[in-house]
């Protein structure tokens, strides 16, 4: 992974989750490429979507300062949002007919001059804004 790649909520909560089993396994491993090559890049919307989640939803949550100290970790893949992006996320929603949070890390991930986002929970394949969604789980079986 040589791309500058935007990380939707849903991989970082797996890669903190050791209940995700198989999805697990592959979101450690995805986000370790990312660091290794310096290609990882997220958003503060995706940070507090984590936080929220990640202390709440797990089987086993993570305790807020374990949580805390994740965000602090991946503040340094943080590209901001400014009113520019939340204009910008206006026009993705209405062009790509896709929910304004969702457009949101889109307009982030334009910003930050990502090529794709690895997300479980939009259109894999799909070319938004330029740029493409992957799911790095596709190819597990579903339960």
């Amino acid at each position: 992974m040589s791309a500058k790649t935007f990380v939707d909520t849903n991989v970082l909560i797996y890669a903190h989750d050791i209940d995700a089993k198989e999805k697990h396994a592959i979101a450690m491993d995805t986000l370790a490429e990312l660091w290794a090559t310096r290609t990882g890049i997220l958003s503060t919307q995706v940070l507090q979507e984590f936080y929220v989640n990640v202390t709440r939803k797990p089987t086993r949550p993570l305790a807020r300062k374990s949580a805390r100290v994740i965000v602090d970790k991946y503040a340094n893949w943080c590209v901001d949002t400014s009113s520019a992006q939340i204009a910008i996320a206006f026009r993705i929603e209405d062009e790509a007919r896709i929910g304004f949070w969702d457009a949101l890390i889109f307009a982030a991930a334009v910003k930050a001059g990502a090529e794709r986002i690895l997300s479980e929970d939009l259109n894999a394949g799909q070319k938004i804004a330029g740029i493409r969604v992957v799911n790095p789980f596709a190819h597990l079986k579903p339960k």
